[in-house]
């Protein structure tokens, strides 16, 4: 058996926790700069807010039904999500972190009501993290996530789905005509893993719900789609062909990129951008144990402003010898930056990828023969190098991203421009000392 825990409406419900005037209120999330909706509540929604929605195009919800936007604080919604799962993993012996606010749990072995430790669940994730949850139990992976899709709408639209399926739901004590039913109310769409376009072709062929999927031919399917949506019928007729991933695999790349709140048009301040991207994702890497033999690197113009000359290239620097080196990356991350800088342009968007992974350990490099030892961007590789980095990160875990780093990285408020609009944004109040909420007696 399988459970699926989902924070409801995780962004908003984060910021619902520091600020209780927000419940019952409309609030919406936005992305970087502050562009798009990402997160709505549920008043949010009643009022027609669609997803990825640009802010312009619902402003006037703001003094019309009271709408209230808030920058995304993701530092704050990373700390409360590993709070949460961290709480939720006692409850079974594998966990899959499937998302910031969604986990899998194989509840194999696991004795007593599925019911009742569902509401235990819900109710100590909301006593000691404030955060509302929803919970579904089913003998497979997609089955699971379709209890706690039933979870959550039959407690948000009552009348959706039987009272008793709200905020709980365990589709292993339904009967087959009560599951029958809860799956000819639910639209083909909301099955995990079918898409627009995937769910627009089964209209087209006829399929409209849950339940004329799990009844169509399986071998059909296949020839018409691709084996994994036959394994997503065979997971709705209760075969499990997904076991829960407690180890997930390691990233193939690793990417930061981000669009800047201004144009940004000198090459010092690109560069200032590469160094802190590359700090970002060596970072990343080393928490996977992987190494990287390439750095790609990109800027772009905006093709929205139409007066703006365009500009949008992209390099991939390939490394001597695979490394996981802070200052190699960024050295590599640098050069490629200046390559593709041209002046005279509005410059919106800088990414920095790393390629070409492999575990640390196990890489391959380039032999200098003349040297007697393996280099690495024209550097030899010295053993002292993994301990330095593990002590930069030793130092950042403690006191906060970026209190260390390379020279060349921007910094929060740097005159480079490329740090996102936050204007919106609540305080990161369980990560940062000097933003701690304050009670006055």
């Amino acid at each position: 058996m399988f459970a699926l825990v989902d924070v409801n409406n995780m962004y908003v419900s984060c910021e619902r926790v520091f600020r209780p005037t927000l419940v019952g209120r409309p609030v919406v999330v936005l992305s970087n700069n502050d562009g798009c909706a990402i997160a709505r509540s549920n008043e949010a929604k009643d009022l027609g807010v669609k997803m990825a929605q640009p802010w312009f195009q619902v402003r006037h919800l703001g003094r019309e039904a009271g709408l209230i936007a808030l920058s995304a604080n993701f530092e704050l919604y990373g700390d409360m999500s590993s709070r949460m799962m961290t709480l939720v993993a006692q409850y079974a012996p594998r966990q899959e972190i499937y998302s910031i606010d969604e986990c899998f749990l194989d509840l194999t072995g696991v004795q007593g009501d599925l019911v009742a430790i569902g509401r235990d669940i819900r109710a100590t994730v909301l006593q000691w993290t404030g955060l509302p949850t929803s919970v579904g139990f089913a003998p497979t992976k997609t089955l699971a996530k379709l209890a706690n899709h039933v979870a959550k709408t039959a407690d948000r639209k009552p009348g959706t789905y039987p009272r008793q399926l709200a905020q709980v739901c365990n589709f292993g004590e339904l009967s087959r005509l009560d599951l029958e039913r809860v799956m000819q109310a639910t639209e083909v769409g909301d099955i995990w893993g079918v898409g627009k376009k995937i769910s627009a072709r089964l209209n087209e062929g006829g399929i409209h719900t849950v339940l004329d999927l799990v009844n169509a031919d399986v071998a059909t399917l296949r020839k018409q789609f691709s084996v994994v949506l036959e394994k997503t019928v065979l997971e709705l007729r209760g075969t499990s062909c997904l076991d829960v991933d407690d180890a997930p695999a390691a990233n193939q790349q690793i990417m930061c990129s981000r669009s800047f709140g201004e144009p940004v048009t000198d090459l010092r301040s690109l560069v200032e951008v590469a160094s802190r991207f590359a700090s970002r994702v060596a970072e990343k890497l080393r928490q996977q144990q992987s190494v990287a033999a390439a750095v790609h690197v990109f800027i772009r113009t905006s093709p929205f402003r139409k007066n703006d000359r365009q500009h949008s290239p992209s390099l991939t620097m390939p490394l001597g010898r695979p490394t996981a080196d802070t200052r190699l990356l960024i050295s590599a991350a640098s050069r490629a930056m200046e390559h593709l800088y041209r002046p005279g342009f509005n410059y919106v968007k800088a990414g920095v990828m790393l390629v070409d992974l492999q575990p640390e350990g196990h890489e391959q490099g380039e032999l200098d023969l003349f040297a007697g030892t393996l280099r690495t961007d024209q550097s030899a590789v010295r053993p002292d190098r993994p301990r330095l980095m593990g002590a930069l990160d030793a130092l950042n875990r403690r006191f906060g991203r970026g209190a260390v780093t390379v020279a060349s990285a921007a910094h929060e408020g740097s005159s480079s421009g490329y740090t996102a609009k936050q204007e919106r944004r609540s305080p990161r109040y369980t990560t940062r000392l000097d933003e701690i909420p304050i009670a006055w007696a």
